[in-house]
Formats: C-alpha cells, structure tokens, sequence
C-alpha cells in the first residue's frame, strides 16, 4: 500500500492506494487547503488519524512537491514549508519516502494516461519513443520532460518556468517592461500562471487600455485570487474587453513558451500541457491564439508543427505520478 501526496501551492491532495504492476486501486483520498497549516506534517497526521485502520498497512510514501528537491528535501516554492524525507520517515515509521518535484510527478503519470484523459490541440506526428515536455500552468509555471530508455520513460525535473521572458510583439514587449520594474527579473512564470493572469490584468489596468469597469475593480481588488474572476469574464455570456484581452495574452503567452520546450526537447513524443489553468480554458486555447504563437518559431515552424499538443483535462496527474513512481 501507497500513501501518495500531490503537495501545490495553494491545494495538497493525499490518497492511499493498493497498488499492481498495471493498477492503481484507490482507498482513500482527502483534499487539504495548504493555507490550513503550518507545517506538511500536521496534515499528514490528520490524514493518517483519519484513516488509522489502514495506516499500518503502508509500505512506502511518495509525494510530488512544487518546489526543488535537494538530498531528500524541498523548501515548497509558494509556501512555508519544508519537506524532508528522513524526518518524515522517522516521525511516521515508513519504510521509504520519496520525494518527487510535483512536475516530475506529473511527467512520470503521463505513460499510464488513458485517451479519455487528453484532449488534442495539435495532432501532429507523435513518435511513441520520443522525447516529451510537460508545461503545467497553475499556481505556478511548472515544467518537466520524459525520456525513453527502452525499458520505458523516465521523468526529469526542471525549473523552466523560472527562465527568463521573450516577447514577441510591441504589447508583449510593455508588458515586460512594466514587470521588470516591479520585479527586476521577469520569468515566464510571471505570466503563465495564476499569478500571471493577475500581473497581465494589473499591466493593462495600469495601461488604461482596455477600459475597466468600476463594478470589476471592485470585484478584483476584494479577491484574494483574481485569476478565476478574470476568466470568467473573459468567455462566455458576459465578456469583459479587459478580461478577455488579459487572457488572450496569457494564451499567447502560455503557446510561445509551449513551443520553446518543443524546439529546446525536440519534443517529437509530444507536449503535454498540465497543471490546474489549461483544462479550465480549453474553449480559449482552441480559438487560435495559442497555436499561433505556439507555431511562430520562424524557420522552425513547421518542424514545431509536426509535434503533438495536448491537454492534461484528468486532474490528478501528480497524484497517480507520485504512485507510479515507487514502482518505477
């Protein structure tokens, strides 16, 4: 039996599984508020006090954490946690605890994915031994890549995210430009991201262009995340021109860095893009704008193109990840 964590920035989800050489059955799962607590061990505690008839059956922990992993340690990247494998391992009595970066989690579920859990945005021509990149837009910008071995694929970590922004037009150039002097250096992660949307909003509220009604400034301004607001006015019934041009850009955006990792990777196994934002504006990443930009790569345009894009739209990958990962 498997206790597995998807450890994120804002959620943590734990679930035991009993686990075969091609299944995962699920027995437990609870979902946290990481905001809750003021250390990752007090909420594996309540998990395990809430599932005490079970707990002695566990063989190993494996959980996937947004942040680097270093010697069997993470200090999570947007949160004040530290999670560290022998301390964990020696408080609860677990026999093995692994530690995964949540993108390399999410890149080591990607193998056992059904059909029904992508949705296609570039066919292409997928090479079923080729390299494969992961983008996972969420709290952050979380990037990883899949290599074969013969013997089957294995995850590699990265912190891409992090590496710096490239413009591609005069708007995408301001917008750089009125970050840099908030933050000094300027990552993708800055705009491709929950924090992103609400950065790209700010610049174009600050630029004064599109107009901003003074009923959603309001709204935004009371909101402790205004990425969801601004979402959902930019599709739908009640478009606002400020909403949907902040998403058109982040779209825009979120396609260039998508076809960077293809051409960096030579991503011929495909690009999965994941985390917690791409399934929710699947109707926006197929209007156009995304694989415009995601197909702007000049002379390489055309090889960008032969390689598939999908959508990550089951929303556990770094669970079954972190699962599949103790037995890899």
């Amino acid at each position: 039996m498997i206790l597995a964590g998807d450890i994120g920035g804002t959620k943590t989800v734990l679930a035991l599984y009993e686990i075969g050489s091609d299944r995962l059955e699920e027995l437990a799962k609870t979902r946290f508020e990481c905001s809750e607590y003021d250390r990752f061990d007090d909420l594996v505690d309540e998990f395990l006090e809430n599932n005490a008839d079970l707990r002695d059956l566990i063989d190993c922990a494996s959980f996937g954490v947004a942040g680097p992993i270093k010697d069997g340690r993470c200090e999570v990247t947007n949160l004040p946690w530290t999670v560290d494998a022998a301390e964990l391992e020696e408080r609860f009595g677990f026999k093995r605890i692994l530690l995964l970066n949540d993108l390399e989690s999410i890149a080591t579920a990607i193998p056992f994915l059904k059909q029904e859990d992508l949705e296609i945005l570039n066919a292409g021509e997928a090479d079923p031994t080729g390299v494969i990149g992961v983008v996972a837009p969420g709290t952050g910008l979380g990037e990883a890549f899949l290599t074969n071995h013969g013997d089957g694929y294995r995850a590699h970590a990265s912190e891409g995210g992090h590496a710096d922004l490239a413009p591609n037009d005069k708007l995408e150039a301001e917008l750089l430009d009125y970050l840099q002097g908030e933050l000094g250096h300027c990552s993708y992660e800055r705009v491709v991201s929950g924090e992103g949307i609400a950065n790209i909003y700010r610049f174009l509220r600050a630029r004064g262009e599109p107009s901003e009604p003074e009923w959603l400034r309001e709204e935004i301004d009371a909101a402790k995340d205004p990425a969801p607001i601004v979402a959902q006015y930019s599709s739908g019934a009640e478009v606002v021109g400020i909403c949907r041009k902040t998403m058109e850009i982040f779209v825009s955006l979120l396609g260039a860095e998508a076809g960077n990792m293809a051409l960096k990777l030579l991503a011929r196994g495909g690009i999965y893009l994941a985390g917690g934002i791409p399934p929710k504006i699947l109707p926006l990443l197929r209007e156009g704008g995304f694989m415009r930009s995601y197909l702007n790569k000049g002379r390489m345009s055309k090889l960008v193109g032969q390689m598939p894009v999908y959508v990550l739209v089951n929303e556990e990958p770094a669970l079954l990840g972190a699962a599949w990962a103790t037995v890899l």
